[in-house]
């Protein structure tokens, strides 16, 4: 059977998620145009509904099935592997059905007096009927991300941003003149229809490849260990998760109740706040998208390694992964510290994020580290510790929204992001550390790649200032700026020696691989 290695594995997945996210860019851009930041607030409100939903039903039995699958895979017990992804399917169907009738009938309550906001109770309805579909696609995806076959998630994820966009167009014109609350049910159900579709998909992909594999050998373990083996580790994911994202929904509920309490109305609050969920943290979360599908190829890669019992294998992983993270975060960083004013109006049209965005770039290389440790302490079976680690996080940056924020504002929000991502960034790689033996190469993984980044971007900004920016449009302007900076960077990575020759030889031999 045909699979992929983690590193060609992460690449396809980086693709499709280039692919979803540029497309999910331009329906930001045309939702922001069309309802602008306050109706872009209201939109954030119902996401982590949305995500708190993901969580209970579907997040950590995902990963679960990944790394289970993984491991019999690695085993070759393919019937093992089957009964895995029908026990789970099952479960989280099950969940899923419950949590739709859940949302449904507390709509109401929960859009007045969770979200404080009447106009999200329409959109909290529609969204309540996708959680089924949404359960058993993860669980569908997280079997093909175990034998590390990408191709199928990858499909999927461009195919559901695709539906999403298509819907929301063709709903636009009839509900955005209808006001904010049919805005937002617009935009809501495109993500349900989405999500059926993407169901449909992955369902059917997994009976070709099922069938064309031959993969119906007979089960060595019994149900009732399979149900076991998936409760024991999907628990403490699906607690995290849901810890997680039940944090993050008080997190962004008290977002514009205490920047009322800094002096902003009602308006006012709502459209800040919508400039920094709807605005900037997506534009800052863009490049992390090899490091997301990094992370997710991560799990199954270092479960085999796991599951074999090599060491060698277990630290090559996570030390590619990690060098990888550094480059992408340094060298990503630098360039939105020096063109925020850039970025903003090339993109949106307006200023009004700039100042937002420079101060918000310093946590980007944090952010970036911290999904990757997600991946490899996942891999490595550290879902308690996990668990630990991602409420203290939230728990510190729900402190600094709830006690500074009346009296710094938003650089509360800033700081108390930064600390709570150094505090589990920090304890993630001393958990690593402890796990594996790993040796940390400050000077190859940190040093020279922040020299290297640092020449390339402040030699492309007197070049872009002096020349490009006053001879071409902006936004063309920005593309050739990354593009020349992405190439000189890499052009001293290998000067200064942080890349060499074998790194490019791993990369191809991923790339014929995939």
């Amino acid at each position: 059977m045909k699979k992929n290695s983690f590193i060609a594995g992460a690449l396809i997945l980086t693709c499709a998620s280039l692919i979803t996210r540029i497309l999910g860019f331009i329906y930001r851009i045309y939702m922001s145009n069309a309802i602008g930041s306050e109706g872009m607030g209201l939109y954030q409100l119902i996401i982590p509904i949305y995500a708190l939903a993901w969580s209970i039903a579907a997040s950590g039995f995902s990963t679960t099935i990944s790394k289970l699958v993984a491991e019999e895979n690695a085993k070759k017990e393919y019937g093992n592997m089957g009964r895995l992804l029908k026990q789970s399917i099952l479960i989280t169907s099950l969940i899923g059905i419950l949590l739709t009738l859940l949302l449904f009938s507390f709509s109401q309550w929960i859009g007045v007096n969770l979200l404080n906001d009447s106009r999200t109770i329409l959109s909290l309805k529609i969204l309540a009927l996708c959680f089924p579909f949404m359960a058993a696609g993860s669980c569908i995806r997280g079997y093909f991300y175990g034998i590390q076959y990408s191709t199928i998630p990858a499909y999927s994820q461009v195919i559901e941003q695709v539906i999403r966009m298509v819907v929301i167009y063709i709903l636009a014109e009839k509900l955005i003149p209808l006001g904010l609350e049919y805005a937002c049910f617009g935009a809501v159900s495109g993500i349900c229809i989405g999500e059926i579709i993407s169901f449909l998909y992955v369902l059917v992909a997994y009976k070709n490849f099922k069938n064309k594999n031959k993969l119906n050998k007979k089960p060595t373990i019994n149900s009732l260990t399979v149900l076991s083996s998936i409760l024991v580790m999907a628990t403490p994911l699906t607690a995290n998760r849901v810890t997680s994202s039940f944090l993050s929904t008080i997190e962004n509920a008290l977002i514009p109740q205490r920047l009322i309490e800094y002096g902003y109305n009602s308006s006012q609050a709502m459209s800040e706040y919508g400039k920094i969920t709807g605005m900037a943290m997506p534009l800052l979360q863009f490049p992390s998208a090899f490091l997301v599908a990094l992370s997710i190829s991560l799990v199954p890669a270092i479960s085999e390694a796991l599951a074999i019992k090599s060491e060698k294998r277990i630290n090559y992983t996570i030390s590619k992964a990690l060098h990888f993270t550094a480059l992408i975060g340094i060298g990503v960083t630098s360039i939105f510290l020096a063109f925020p004013y850039e970025l903003s109006m090339a993109i949106y049209s307006s200023n009004e994020i700039s100042q937002m965005l420079y101060y918000l770039s310093w946590l980007s290389p944090l952010l970036y580290l911290h999904i990757i440790l997600s991946g490899i302490l996942s891999g490595l079976g550290e879902q308690v510790f996990i668990f630990k680690i991602h409420i203290l996080s939230s728990i510190i940056s729900i402190l600094f929204i709830y006690f500074y924020m009346p009296v710094y504002g938003m650089t509360a929000y800033i700081i108390g992001s930064g600390l709570s991502f150094i505090v589990a960034d920090f304890l993630s790689i001393s958990k690593i550390l402890e796990r594996t033996t790993i040796a940390f190469q400050f000077s190859n993984w940190l040093l020279k790649p922040a020299l290297a980044s640092a020449a390339a971007t402040l030699t492309i900004k007197y070049i872009a200032n002096q020349y490009l920016f006053n001879h071409m449009p902006l936004l063309l302007g920005v593309l050739l700026v990354i593009c020349l900076i992405g190439v000189l960077y890499i052009l001293f990575l290998f000067l200064l020696k942080s890349l060499d020759k074998k790194d490019v030889t791993d990369l191809f031999k991923g790339l014929k691989r995939g």
